[in-house]
């Protein structure tokens, strides 16, 4: 199985000079009459998909997109070697870190958000990692 990554976005050019300067992805191709951007250079492909602010994301979702800050179930973890220059560089970008750089016997993570209300997660592991907690 491939995972794919969407990311909805509201302003594509944004959304791709923001992955680009964030996580060094680079711009594969442009889809659909240029509404979708393939980025790839993570271990899996992330497509941003251009989607105005207050339209539907399907029939069954009453409440339109919104693209302040929100919460998900779902977010993006990015495995880094670097945290401070992650974060640095994710800062730079436009991305809010959301409280201070945490660290737990497994490794650091960064809570942030994209310029676009999605959260995400830099983590840094050490030792094992996760291993470190089995």
């Amino acid at each position: 199985m491939k995972l794919l990554i969407n990311i909805d976005v509201d302003d594509l050019e944004k959304g791709i000079a923001f992955y680009q300067s964030a996580f060094g992805l680079s711009l594969r191709r442009r889809l659909f009459d240029g509404t979708v951007a393939e980025m790839t250079g993570a271990s899996s492909s992330v497509y941003l998909l251009s989607k105005p602010s207050g339209s539907s994301a399907s029939p069954q979702v009453s409440l339109p997109r919104d693209y302040r800050r929100h919460w998900t179930p779902v977010h993006l973890d990015f495995e880094v070697e670097d945290i401070e220059a992650a974060v640095h560089r994710a800062l730079s970008a436009g991305a809010k870190l959301e409280g201070d750089i945490q660290t737990f016997p497994w490794g650091r993570i960064a809570k942030m958000s994209d310029p676009f209300g999605n959260g995400f997660c830099i983590l840094e592991f050490t030792g094992a990692g996760y291993d470190n907690v089995a």
